[in-house]
């Protein structure tokens, strides 16, 4: 527990962390990786490279200082953020090394405003969070390795299928190496894959959601080739995946994890809503309302540049026709002559609250959102002014936590 006067100095940081949070979070990673590059292993490389990893620990810095005396209020956003370090590996003994950087960081930062009084009480906050955190995932870690199937750290799979879904992203069905059952997942969930490309000094850790129902003999993710472009690089394991993993590679994987799941147990209309490769955690919740045969309403709205780069589209499509209780409907950004000719395309731009007034007949449904943060962004906006509640309002970040709440603010 911490004391009254602890919390009182830790609220008293909140404004400066407001303004001088990246800096901290991307001086913390440049000394702790400088000291300990060991852990450059373990994190993306991509995401340092772009600022998105500095901004999410800095606001998950604020927030936890905002919230000092209530600490309660941050286990969702900790538990979230757990799930992704045991399907990465995280261990106990490496909060020690982030403790030490980041008051190292506090201090370089703030210079003189950082008094021995301010550093021991983010000392002891900083110890509270992080045996917040390595409780939940010591509890994860266990009912990840004894689950039926289930397994501790990392485990070899081999590609058993390849299959192209559309011009940028491809299917990769996958199998254990060693025959035996694999565990199962909620639909939404996702796995981490482990690979060394050639030449690089590092491993690589990405997460990728899997994209059909449970229950299969083997895991299935759908990988976009992330080609970058004149703001960002291109994607290095999307496009190694794409490139050099063929059918009978073996890839590391760890369990299933991930809080962003299908309720199966409240009986609500289903709203699905995804931009890009975000229909792969659709897909899985799609296929498992359909395979469990459950009669609720289901909506299913995907937005896309165009058909050629739409995965999944026929097997939607045959799907509503199979199932009365199935709608889809697309928006395609830049269609090409094929979509229009063929009327493939309900709408030609982006979702707005019009149009999703008019096509969303069920307004106590639960909606899951998932693409890219600006698509989400938008969108969360458009089904506020449509009168959907926020906390009917389900979503998935690829890549560091973030928020919507900027999106609301004018609603």
């Amino acid at each position: 527990m911490l004391s009254q006067q602890t919390i009182a100095v830790i609220k008293s940081t909140v404004p400066a962390l407001e303004v001088h949070g990246e800096a901290i979070t991307r001086h913390f990673y440049q000394t702790m990786f400088a000291a300990h590059p060991e852990l450059l292993n373990i994190f993306n490389h991509a995401n340092q490279k772009q600022g998105r990893q500095q901004a999410a620990l800095a606001n998950m810095v604020y927030v936890a200082a905002l919230h000092i005396d209530n600490l309660a209020a941050i286990i969702p956003a900790v538990r979230q953020v757990a799930h992704k370090h045991r399907s990465l590996g995280i261990v106990p003994e490496q909060y020690a090394i982030v403790g030490t950087y980041l008051l190292q960081a506090i201090k370089d930062v703030l210079g003189d405003a950082a008094t021995d009084e301010i550093l021991t009480a983010w000392g002891d906050a900083y110890q509270v969070i992080a045996d917040a955190f390595i409780g939940i995932e010591q509890d994860m870690y266990k009912k990840a390795a004894n689950q039926t199937g289930g397994w501790d750290g990392f485990r070899n799979f081999k590609v058993a299928k390849k299959v192209q879904e559309s011009e940028v992203i491809t299917s990769f069905y996958l199998m254990p190496e060693d025959g035996k059952p694999i565990a199962s997942y909620q639909p939404g969930q996702y796995i981490s894959i482990r690979i060394q490309p050639d030449g690089q000094d590092f491993t690589q850790i990405r997460q990728y959601t899997l994209s059909d129902a449970p229950d299969k003999p083997y895991y299935r993710i759908s990988v976009k080739r992330e080609l970058g472009g004149s703001d960002r690089p291109g994607g290095l394991i999307s496009n190694y995946l794409h490139d050099h993993i063929a059918e009978g590679s073996l890839i590391e994987l760890s369990a299933p994890a991930g809080d962003f799941t299908l309720d199966t147990e409240v009986a609500r209309p289903v709203v699905l809503v995804s931009g890009g490769v975000g229909l792969t955690p659709m897909i899985s919740m799609l296929n498992t309302l359909i395979e469990s045969n459950d009669r609720r309403s289901i909506t299913f709205l995907h937005a896309s540049p165009n058909g050629i780069s739409h995965a999944f589209r026929d097997h939607v499509n045959q799907l509503s026709q199979e199932h009365s209780n199935l709608k889809a409907y697309y928006c395609y950004t830049a269609p090409v002559h094929s979509d229009l000719e063929n009327k493939l395309v309900y709408k030609q731009g982006y979702m707005d609250a019009a149009w999703l007034r008019q096509v969303i007949q069920e307004p106590d449904a639960n909606y899951y959102l998932c693409g890219s943060v600006a698509f989400m962004r938008s969108v969360y906006t458009e089904l506020l002014l449509t009168g959907v509640a926020e906390d009917r309002i389900h979503y998935e970040f690829f890549g560091p936590k973030a928020s919507l709440a900027a999106a609301s603010e004018n609603v």
